[in-house]
Parts: C-alpha cells; sequence; structure tokens
C-alpha cells in the first residue's frame, strides 16, 4: 500500500459516486469509452453497461491482473496494460479518477486528441489552478485548459469516500472540447511561462520572435498566449 501511495493510488469506495460520475458521462449506445486506470474497477461494469466499447488501460501489473480475473465476462471490455498517455486510442468519452500526480500529464495528453466529454476527478486544488483566469498565480495548464476546453465543476468528493484516504479532497469535473493543440504548442507554452516574470517583448527575443509589448503573461487572454506560441513553432 506504500508503494501506491507514493503513485497516488488512491481508490474510490463509494458506489454512489462512482455511479454519479458515469452517469455525468452521458453515454450513448455508439460510444467508445476510455477509462484511464482500471484501480479495483469501481467504474468499469458501470462504463460497459451502456457502451458500444470501453477500453479501459491500467498501468500497475497486480491491479491489471486481478481486472482480467474479475471482468473476463463483460464482452464490450477491452482490458490493456501500460501507460495510456503513450498510447495512441481513439475514443469519443474519456472517464477516469486520475492519479493526483498525473492530473496534469492527464490535461496535456486530452487536448492534443478529439473526443466528445470527458468525465474525470482530480484534486480539487487542481481543478482550481485549472480555473485560474489572470493573476501572478497563473500557470501554463491554466491557459492551454482554458483555451482548449470548456470545465464544469459538478460533484465535490471529500477524501474519506477513498482508500487510503488522501490528504486533500476531490472535485469531478466535466469537459468538453473547444480547441485541439499539438504537443509543439504546449510544449512552447510551458516554455513562456518559464520566463513568466519577464515582459512579453523580453520573452519574445529569448524565443526569437518580436513582440511589441511591455505586457506580462499573467495580462494576456489565452488566446493571445497561444498565438504567440504559434507564431514561436512555425
Amino acid at each position: 500500500m506504500i508503494k501506491r501511495r507514493l503513485l497516488g493510488q488512491h481508490f474510490l469506495a463509494s458506489e454512489s459516486i462512482a455511479k454519479s460520475i458515469v452517469d455525468s458521462a452521458h453515454i450513448e449506445k455508439d460510444d467508445i469509452v476510455l477509462e484511464i486506470g482500471t484501480g479495483h474497477g469501481i467504474l468499469t461494469p458501470l462504463l460497459c453497461k451502456n457502451a458500444k466499447q470501453v477500453i479501459s488501460v491500467e498501468k500497475d501489473p497486480v491491479l491489471y491482473s486481478q481486472a482480467l480475473d474479475a471482468f473476463s465476462h463483460l464482452p464490450n471490455l477491452i482490458l490493456e496494460k501500460g501507460d495510456a498517455f503513450k498510447k495512441d486510442l481513439e475514443f469519443t468519452v474519456l472517464v477516469s479518477n486520475l492519479p493526483y500526480s498525473e492530473s496534469r500529464t492527464a490535461i496535456e495528453w486530452l487536448v492534443q486528441r478529439k473526443f466528445k466529454c470527458a468525465v474525470v476527478m482530480v484534486q480539487k486544488e487542481f481543478a482550481q489552478k485549472l480555473a485560474k483566469k489572470d493573476g501572478k498565480e497563473r500557470r501554463a495548464i491554466s491557459v492551454i485548459a482554458s483555451y482548449c476546453l470548456d470545465i464544469e465543476s459538478i460533484l465535490d468528493v471529500k477524501k474519506t469516500n477513498f482508500r487510503p484516504p488522501p490528504k486533500v479532497d476531490s472535485v469531478v469535473v466535466s469537459i468538453t472540447q473547444k480547441h485541439v493543440l499539438s504537443g509543439q504548442i504546449i510544449d512552447t507554452v510551458n516554455k513562456l511561462f518559464s520566463f513568466k516574470r519577464k515582459t512579453i517583448r523580453h520573452i519574445g527575443k529569448k524565443m526569437g520572435i518580436e513582440i511589441d509589448s511591455d505586457k506580462r503573461l499573467e495580462e494576456m487572454p489565452d488566446g493571445d498566449i497561444i498565438d504567440i506560441a504559434k507564431r514561436i513553432t512555425k
């Protein structure tokens, strides 16, 4: 269990919350659902009820083996072992109780793919970070998420609903897509924010382009920051 704590693995134990998560995804009969992190499988059979197909990916070999034994009877389920973020999987709906340690990776991975909707559970503090629109606490991930995604908090989840319980509360968010970005653009936005205390004019010089502005990143709209990143990556 200690190893799994270090991996950020805290398993949802509430059947009612699991049902609420799946219901919020509004899965239809033609949907291909991706579940990142099979875990103990609290979501998996619920996802299979209405979907055309469910692809559930588990990185932990022990949990993957347990899932093979537990869910071999589900005809529309494909279980895969490995890192979902390193796989090229097609899906229409994403549903996941994300490990806290992989929340940022998940968002950066998600905005590079086309999908209909996603319902994911993340650390409450991370959800607040995604919603940050301006100010000195704004981060690259906030810009990327705000530009690409509409994110709505739909359910607060207390830490007591997990085994083992984490130190913080969680929130379930519903996500729909506005734009898709390339990995190169995402990397460039992250690099821009490594100079966030500098003016845009100064950052432009560092990145090889001219920008006639003395604003800082925290003062700029998401779209303008993305446009600068696109100019740099041309």
